[in-house]
């Protein structure tokens, strides 16, 4: 099995919305369907602010990866966050993620972006091991905060 990148269009809205929710439902995030696809359609609609990539085959994909873009005066430019990075259970530990992750920095700095970053459970060794091969590292003495509207 390969991490195929497809850049998610309108016409993969429903196929989308399925991955989408089972990582929801997997972390435990209560979004409603009606606000996670108004959430979801920008991206699919060629938003500025980020993209949702299929992973592997479009007509039956087994997980995604949301980015979103921003713009860093530290790192000089364009950055990107991943917001979500999600692989169907029944496909896991086969390096699908690792190779998402390894592909997509190496595809979206052809396209100016200058950093990448992600947001990992402080707990969770595993996925910490999974960003560190993909060359992602912690910020020494800095740390995401958050402010809700």
């Amino acid at each position: 099995m390969s991490a195929v990148l497809t850049l998610a269009q309108p016409e993969h809205a429903d196929r989308l919305d399925a991955l989408v929710a089972a990582f929801h439902e997997e972390h435990g995030i209560d979004l409603p369907q009606d606000a996670r696809r108004a959430g979801v359609a920008p991206l699919l609609e060629g938003s500025p602010h980020g993209a949702a990539y299929l992973i592997g085959p479009a007509r039956a994909p087994i997980g995604y990866v949301v980015i979103t873009f921003g713009w860093s005066l530290e790192f000089g430019g364009l950055d990107g966050f991943i917001d979500e990075i999600f692989i169907r259970p029944g496909v896991r530990g086969r390096g699908i993620a690792s190779e998402t992750l390894q592909s997509l920095p190496r595809a979206l700095a052809g396209a100016g972006l200058k950093a990448l970053h992600l947001e990992v459970k402080r707990d969770d060794d595993a996925t910490h091991r999974l960003y560190a091969r993909a060359g992602f590292s912690a910020r020494p003495d800095y740390m995401l905060m958050t402010r809700r509207f």
